[in-house]
């Protein structure tokens, strides 16, 4: 009788999934599934990490009151409030005479003020020394001082800023809270002719304006970009940090661009002593970049960039052929009724002409912001609520973008702008077509 031939439990294990290969593409399928899994939820970690990271930085509001930034105190008092105190009187008095403005007391300067900006301050038992800023209220103050903020002044179409910052090898803008978006976070643009739009970076932001941005080129990614913060352009102020050596001087290389394309328009450095005087240097450099994008709108330099009005363009010149249809079908539909009145003997009274000519009837495409749905709900009421309007109606709506509707209107399109201009809407005119927002 043969003896039966026992196999060490390893080999035991191979026959059995030699007999079984079904239970091996199954171990396999659930390991997949599981490396899958894995990866998947470990994407989703950082995605939501990289949005809802501490990031953002709220711009100021910024107001049209008269500020004057830069003034430096340096008090000697009793105590540390009673030269904290002289110090901001003083800055008061310094800051109107950088104004011009006539001789008054303290107290007259005092009513004009709303607030007192701390850019800079060292406060000692018995000293306070300080760089501060000094708005002053310009329904106050703006009867005895001459300023820019005048209302026929030139302003330009709302510009995009994107504050990119190189510093320790790194590039950025708004992946982390960076002291060159807070400076621009923190300017009172008010005073400025440039409309800057500045994105809080906070949310979504982060994903979608990035440091890479400013490289694209890519029409069709900025449109959508822009339309996210309804601007018309794009302002890159470049910032470049290098450390000498730890704790010593900061050298600053600040270069202003613009545009889809990033072109150059100037640039210069500044130096800061240590690591404490960056804040300063960021200052003075983004009033420098202010004072070079004035310069190239007066220039014509800020024009928006046609190209990223593309689709617009393509929607005019498809309306201009559809009214130029509609016009010759009237033609025709007149020819007949000229032909008759030619006809007529002139013994046959001629049949009386209308008190009035009917008016022409136009269609005009109209482009607006629509953030949500309130958004479109507003813009459709503002257009119906128009004179001549006969209908309105939506032909493409984007919820977070910019929405098209059609309106028919007796009249012409410049009856339609002013109109719209009369309830308080903002109104670009192009061919065929408008443009409105808030």
């Amino acid at each position: 009788m043969a003896s039966a031939i026992s196999l060490p439990p390893q080999l035991d294990k191979l026959a059995l999934y030699g007999r079984r290969p079904a239970l091996v593409a199954l171990v396999a399928l659930v390991a997949l599934c599981a490396l899958l899994l894995a990866l998947g939820v470990a994407g989703i970690s950082a995605l939501i990490a990289q949005i809802e990271g501490d990031r953002g930085i709220p711009p100021i509001a910024s107001s049209e009151d008269i500020q004057v930034s830069g003034i430096k105190v340096n008090v000697h008092a009793d105590s540390a409030e009673e030269a904290r105190k002289q110090g901001w009187q003083e800055a008061e008095r310094k800051a109107w005479e950088k104004l011009n403005g006539p001789k008054m007391s303290d107290s007259q300067l005092d009513s004009m003020v709303t607030a007192i900006v701390i850019e800079q301050e060292q406060i000692g038992p018995r000293r306070y020394i300080a760089t501060l800023g000094v708005i002053f209220d310009r329904a106050k103050a703006g009867q005895f001082v001459s300023t820019e903020g005048g209302a026929a002044r030139m302003r330009s179409a709302p510009l995009l800023v994107i504050p990119v910052l190189y510093s320790g090898g790194v590039r950025q803008v708004f992946e982390v809270k960076g002291p060159w978006q807070r400076a621009w976070a923190n300017f009172q643009s008010a005073a400025s002719p440039i409309q800057y739009v500045r994105a809080t970076g906070g949310g979504g932001d982060s994903l979608i304006v990035t440091a890479g941005q400013a490289g694209r080129r890519s029409r069709f990614w900025w449109r959508n970009v822009l339309d996210q913060f309804e601007a018309a352009d794009v302002l890159i102020p470049v910032a470049r940090l290098e450390r000498q050596w730890p704790g010593g001087p900061v050298r600053g290389t600040f270069t202003a661009r613009y545009g889809p394309d990033n072109r150059l328009l100037e640039s210069f450095t500044l130096t800061a002593k240590n690591e404490e005087g960056v804040p300063q240097m960021l200052n003075t450099a983004l009033v420098r970049m202010d004072l070079i994008y004035r310069d190239a709108l007066a220039r014509g330099l800020l024009t928006p960039d046609p190209s990223l009005m593309a689709g617009e363009y393509q929607i005019d010149a498809a309306l201009a052929q559809l009214a130029a249809k509609l016009r010759a079908v009237e033609d025709a539909n007149k020819a007949p009724e000229k032909a008759s009145e030619t006809a007529t003997s002139s013994g046959t009274p001629a049949p009386q002409a209308s008190a009035s000519a009917a008016p022409t009837v136009s269609t005009i495409a109209v482009q607006f912001s629509t953030p949500d749905a309130a958004a479109v709900d507003a813009a459709l009421g503002a257009v119906r609520g128009a004179p001549g309007v006969r209908g309105a109606a939506t032909s493409s709506i984007a919820i977070g973008g910019t929405s098209v509707m059609r309106v028919t209107i007796a009249g012409d399109i410049d009856a339609l702008a002013s109109a719209l201009r009369a309830q308080g809407w903002q109104v670009s005119v192009g061919s065929g077509a408008l443009r409105i927002s808030r």
